[in-house]
């Protein structure tokens, strides 16, 4: 939609969120990456669209298996989906086991230390609950070395505890000729190979569009389930599911030769109108998407019409230039969108200079959120 009635007289700006659409792209991957089973991550608090939403319709719709970052997010998510297996990816902080076994969370072991204090725990307790092994094929970030976990793969079963998933982390799975995919696959296949028996997990949300080799038996789709475009150099496969509007509180004009905005970087080339928008940094709206003399900014749906900012994107306001709308358009009050069908997450963050996780990410809590299911 591009322009958006009023939600109340004091909604400044409006987030939708599709969970029928989210839903949608969750099968659309499921059944790509068949036989493999499709989990969904929803960290940092459902890429910002909302945990227990996102959770609630994913496990409505048959989602058995979710992913988050942390404790934290792993007990809301508990809530939201009861019957769920969850694994909490940033490892096991230290004195924290008895934690996820209160909530019945799986713990991601990306270290020798971490290992050590879960076994330890585990012998302890009895716990049989079970962590995932997360292993580095390349991404260098967390995870056992692959001489790390040969040499654990040569412990006794007993002394290994009860691993349930051994999972890796694919680093530049969005350029599919990069050949580090191809070393990357390979190491995990050599990985499996040493834990025979336990499911693996390689493939994010660009992973599933490589080789099916790279499926394994779960994958972990996350940002494409919330609409960005997961195979960025074709068409996105991924249904909308964040429409950002927001209102214009007021019409205005400059005259050739004036700046507009902080720092005064933007000039008018001639006599141009402005709708100055109640949106801004402080909504998670990044200032790098501010328009300048020598950089054009991001553009917004405004009357059917894309039009493009002006100035320095301030904490709370933002300014496009409407100069090629009618004149009886558009008027204090109307909405503008940001983001939808037409301006896609992808392109939003093009202009900032960043990735489509930041800017869904970045979503703010002053919205007005509106959560639709009719598809």
């Amino acid at each position: 939609m591009n322009d958006h009635k009023p939600i109340d007289p004091e909604a400044s700006a409006v987030l939708t969120i599709d969970l029928a659409a989210l839903v949608a792209n969750w099968r659309e991957l499921r059944q790509r990456a068949a036989p493999a089973q499709c989990a969904a991550v929803i960290k940092a608090d459902g890429y910002g669209c909302g945990l227990e939403p996102v959770a609630v319709a994913l496990a409505d719709a048959g989602c058995e298996t979710f992913f988050v970052a942390h404790l934290a997010e792993g007990r809301r998510t508990r809530v939201a989906a009861p019957r769920a297996t969850i694994y909490v990816l940033n490892g096991l902080l230290p004195g924290t086991a008895s934690a996820y076994v209160g909530c019945n969370l799986h713990p991601v072991l990306g270290s020798l230390a971490e290992f050590a204090e879960w076994t330890s725990f585990v012998a302890a307790t009895g716990w049989h609950g079970g962590a995932a092994l997360q292993v580095d094929t390349g991404m260098s970030r967390l995870g056992l070395s692959f001489e790390e976990a040969a040499w654990l793969a040569d412990q006794p079963q007993s002394e290994r505890g009860e691993l349930v998933l051994l999972m890796s982390h694919l680093a530049c799975a969005e350029v599919p000729e990069h050949p580090l995919n191809a070393r990357q696959m390979a190491a995990f296949r050599e990985l499996r190979n040493l834990f025979p028996g336990i499911p693996g997990s390689l493939a994010n949300s660009s992973g599933i569009f490589l080789d099916p080799e790279a499926h394994h038996d779960l994958v972990r789709p996350g940002v494409a389930l919330y609409g960005a475009n997961p195979t960025p150099f074709h068409v996105n496969p991924m249904r909308t599911v964040v429409n950002l509007s927001a209102r214009i509180i007021q019409v205005r004009t400059v005259e050739e030769g004036e700046t507009v905005g902080y720092g005064a970087g933007w000039t008018a080339k001639r006599t141009t109108r402005l709708a100055v928008v109640s949106i801004g940094y402080g909504d998670g709206l990044l200032r790098a998407t501010s328009g300048r003399d020598d950089k054009p900014g991001a553009e917004a749906v405004v009357a059917g019409r894309r039009c493009p900012v002006a100035g320095a994107v301030s904490m709370d306001l933002l300014a496009l230039d409407v100069s090629d709308l009618p004149e009886d358009k558009p008027r204090r009050g109307d909405f503008v969108t940001l983001l939808g069908q037409e301006i896609g997450v992808d392109e939003l963050a093009s202009h900032a200079g960043t990735i489509g996780y930041e800017i869904l990410t970045s979503l703010g809590r002053r919205y007005r959120r509106i959560y639709t299911t009719g598809g």
